[in-house]
């Protein structure tokens, strides 16, 4: 198949994958999230889903005017294909799509690629050119190859949830961190597998699990608790080793986090924002290990000087004493956000439910092509034009619709 122009004619260059064409089994967030990375840099990506519902994230809420929110963000700029993979005509169709393609993702239950002959050793056999990745939940062998693996239930078989949290009650982290882990290191590595075949003519495989990537994202305190004999406490908004490091209540009812890292930092905290210039050389502040064993009185006195101002006049104040600060800002605040207003990251993109904004990708290519934000697709809704393209007839195409093969 020869795949869509991705490109700005009026960029100095194109997109840097544009003419790849991806094929991917997917659900839910790991492998979705993964693959719309590769559509914003210009692959062509084909969706395939099944007929009875597609994807399972399209019915997780109806909160994008009708869509899910999850589907939302990790499906825009796709073509979707509604297809049967368990009848021997639907296999033979994406076959026929793998011989154009370029790339295969998929994250299906463990063995059910395999069982389907879709697994990324048989398909690597068959299309010596093609990058095929499997995405799954603890990876191919070992004992916890076959237990279900959704988002919480990695981020607590990886520890996430054990570091995160106050010392009174671990929570699991507010996003879908296993499953953005995950996507990631299977989005960079389906770049480093085609750059190989660049040099080498052979696709290959590329295996990634949701606990390999976690654990290695747990990198700080698993190396401070394998080599230091401690896991590190959890500590809500405050930092286990620094001080003063969290958010305190401002005057008119916001919050602001700030961050001192050093004893001169403290020093001008001490004499421009708290106004307390002796505290600079006071034992029990004067060193970071000192305000660290004394947090309590630390916290105190930062809290106590902080609660007499505004949010705004608080950050007006400590960016002046040249001390980190932050906003404690809602979800919504951040859909506000004034950083990004300023940068014009927002866009809108098409969907079954009208236009929606989304932010652009975080990586930039300045002096190239725009970043393809494609619409979210409906459930189908390029099947015909997919079939017509393999070279199908319509009476073809109509047979297998009768049959449920196809939607």
């Amino acid at each position: 198949m020869t795949p869509d122009r991705r490109s700005d004619p009026h960029a100095t260059d194109p997109l840097p994958l544009d003419g790849i064409t991806v094929v991917s089994v997917e659900q839910a967030v790991s492998a979705p999230f993964a693959t719309r990375q590769l559509a914003d840099l210009g692959a062509r990506v084909i969706k395939v889903e099944r007929p009875d519902g597609g994807d399972f994230a399209r019915g997780y809420d109806t909160a994008a005017h009708g869509l899910a929110s999850h589907f939302v963000w990790a499906n825009r700029g796709k073509e979707s294909l509604a297809l049967d993979l368990k009848d021997p005509r639907g296999r033979e169709v994406l076959h026929r799509l793998l011989d154009g393609a370029d790339v295969f993702v998929q994250n299906l239950a463990q063995g059910a690629a395999a069982r389907l002959g879709l697994d990324s050793a048989a398909l690597c056999a068959r299309y010596p050119r093609l990058v095929a990745v499997d995405v799954s939940g603890y990876g191919p062998e070992g004992p916890y190859a076959h237990k279900r693996a959704y988002d919480m239930l990695v981020q607590c078989e990886a520890g996430l949830v054990s570091v995160t949290g106050t010392p009174e009650q671990p929570v699991k982290a507010g996003i879908p961190a296993a499953d953005i882990a995950a996507a990631m290191y299977a989005f960079s590595g389906v770049l480093a597998a085609l750059l190989r075949r660049g040099i080498t003519g052979r696709g290959g495989r590329v295996e990634v699990s949701m606990l390999d990537a976690l654990a290695e994202w747990m990198g700080h305190p698993l190396h401070h608790t394998m080599h230091g004999g401690e896991q590190p406490v959890r500590t809500g908004l405050a930092h286990a080793v620094i001080a003063p490091y969290d958010a305190y209540a401002t005057a008119d009812g916001d919050r602001v986090l700030l961050s001192v890292q050093n004893d001169r930092e403290w020093r001008r905290l001490a004499e421009q924002l708290l106004e307390r210039p002796e505290l600079a050389d006071d034992p029990g502040f004067a060193t970071n290990s000192a305000r660290t064993a004394n947090r309590e009185k630390t916290d105190a006195v930062v809290a106590e000087a902080l609660g007499r101002l505004g949010a705004d006049a608080a950050i007006e104040r400590l960016e002046a004493a040249g001390i980190a600060c932050a906003r404690l800002n809602s979800v919504a605040q951040l859909a506000a956000h004034p950083q990004l207003e300023a940068r014009d990251r927002w866009r809108e993109v098409g969907s079954p439910a009208g236009p929606l904004r989304a932010l652009l990708p975080p990586i930039g290519l300045p002096g190239g092509a725009a970043p393809h934000m494609g619409a979210v697709p409906a459930l189908g809704e390029h099947t015909e034009a997919l079939l017509h393209a393999l070279g199908m007839t319509g009476e073809q195409i109509t047979a297998l619709r009768r049959d449920g093969v196809v939607r």
